[in-house]
């Protein structure tokens, strides 16, 4: 459990996610009540158990003012607990937070422009992620050509964070969100 924050525990159903089509993992809603104990309504990453199986993972914001957490094939089988069963989860948000995984596209055109590397290493874990996440959001391949483009340039320019971007769901309606539950 993090060492900054008392636990946040609650329950929640395993829901199934309707796309994609045999996806392996699934998700839970958090209640509004659990999420508003959390430090931000944008994502934030939390260690905790599952039914007492323990991990740490992103939780992303619903749109709605709450989060889901994915919950993948190997924690669920860890916590014995199947899709549709309520599960009981106690949470907080981590001390430091990790590295986000940069992907390839990104890191080849960073690795091209030595002043946008230069800022990309001097930003926050958070401020990484949330470029990440803009890039990554986009449902095209084109926009996200664009996004990494037009981030590579801001970076460049020294610019840290990922300018109008909503953080919480909150406002963009469609572009954040909890997957549709399947039936």
């Amino acid at each position: 459990m993090g060492k900054s924050a008392d636990p946040i525990r609650f329950k929640a159903r395993l829901s199934r996610p309707a796309t994609p089509k045999g996806a392996t993992w699934s998700f839970v809603v958090l209640p509004k009540s659990a999420s508003k104990q959390l430090p931000t309504r944008s994502m934030v990453t939390v260690e905790g158990t599952l039914d007492d199986a323990p991990f740490q993972a992103t939780l992303e914001p619903d749109g709605e003012g709450s989060h889901w957490l994915k919950v993948s094939k190997a924690l669920r089988e860890a916590a014995d607990v199947a899709v549709g069963d309520t599960v009981a989860l106690a949470i907080a948000p981590v001390a430091k937070e990790p590295e986000p995984r940069v992907p390839a596209d990104l890191r080849k055109a960073l690795a091209a422009n030595a002043a946008a590397k230069a800022t990309w290493g001097d930003i926050t874990p958070v401020a990484r992620r949330d470029w990440i996440h803009w890039i990554t959001s986009g449902k095209k391949a084109e926009t996200r050509v664009k996004r990494i483009a037009v981030a590579v340039d801001k970076l460049a320019s020294g610019s840290r964070r990922a300018c109008c971007f909503d953080r919480s769901g909150m406002y963009s309606k469609g572009s954040m969100g909890a997957p549709e539950e399947a039936d």
